[in-house]
Parts: C-alpha cells; structure tokens; sequence
C-alpha cells in the first residue's frame, strides 16, 4: 500500500549507460547515455537506446551527443533532459508523492555539476535530491561499512 504513495530510485550517471534502481523493483532501466539533437534547432529527437542507434548513422542535420565525458559533465544541458526524462519514463506517475533521488556522481565533480545534476533531478519531479560520490556509492554496493 505505501508502495503507491512514494518510491525511492536510485540512478547511476555513467559515461557510457546510465541505470535506474528503483526500490522493491531493482534495475528498471539500463540505457546508452546518448541524446540526438536536431543541429539547427537544438530539439531533442531521441534520448537512451533510440539515441544510441543514431550514433555513426546520424544525416548532418542530426547530432548524437553523449553529455557526459571521463566521468564528468560535459554538456548541462543535456546531461539536465537526459536524467529527466529517465526519472519520467520510470515514475510515469505511477505514485502519489514525488520520489526520492539519490544519484551518484564522480568523486571530482565541481559544485556547478552537482548543482545541474541536482537541478535536473528536481526539474523531473524528484521530492527529495541526494548526491552521492561514485567511490561511495561502490562502497555500499559491495556491502562495506561506511559511517
């Protein structure tokens, strides 16, 4: 029952796939980091596997753009509608409340970063944002101790 009044996800912002983890439910989305735009215009036209399947095949008007690079932003922008519409498309909503939001990030990210990712995260609808460092977020993956 409360399951229907709020969800926690959980998302790991990844150079080449970004996941979303949703409790009770586990991985519910593994896709490229990849969002096609439309070069004169800047409109979005696929974002995820869609985009991904653009890459290489792309006519000049098209741009298959990956936001995010080493490990860091490179594009806010996108890296803002990629995580967004992955937030959309795994609530739809499906709940009651807002979600919460824990993303891990890169351990070098600067504050401008964490602000556009936490921005993004808002801006899709998250109730509540957490940003966790990469190293961390591994850390608790493999079940160490961390006070």
């Amino acid at each position: 029952m409360f399951d229907l009044l709020s969800n926690d996800i959980g998302i790991d912002l990844g150079t080449a796939n970004t996941l979303v983890y949703v409790r009770n439910q586990g991985v519910v989305l593994n896709e490229p980091s990849v969002v096609a735009v439309e070069s004169g215009t800047g409109k979005i036209l696929a974002i995820g596997a869609a985009a991904k399947e653009m890459m290489g095949r792309t006519p000049g008007g098209i741009q298959a753009i990956r936001p995010l690079k080493d490990g860091v932003i490179a594009d806010f922008e996108m890296s803002e509608r990629l995580i967004a519409d992955f937030i959309r498309r795994v609530v739809r909503h499906k709940y009651l409340m807002k979600p919460r939001v824990v993303i891990s990030v890169p351990s070098g990210i600067t504050e401008v970063e964490k602000r556009a990712v936490r921005d993004s995260a808002e801006n899709a609808g998250a109730r509540e944002v957490y940003l966790l460092q990469e190293p961390m977020a591994a850390a608790i993956g493999v079940g160490l101790q961390v006070d």
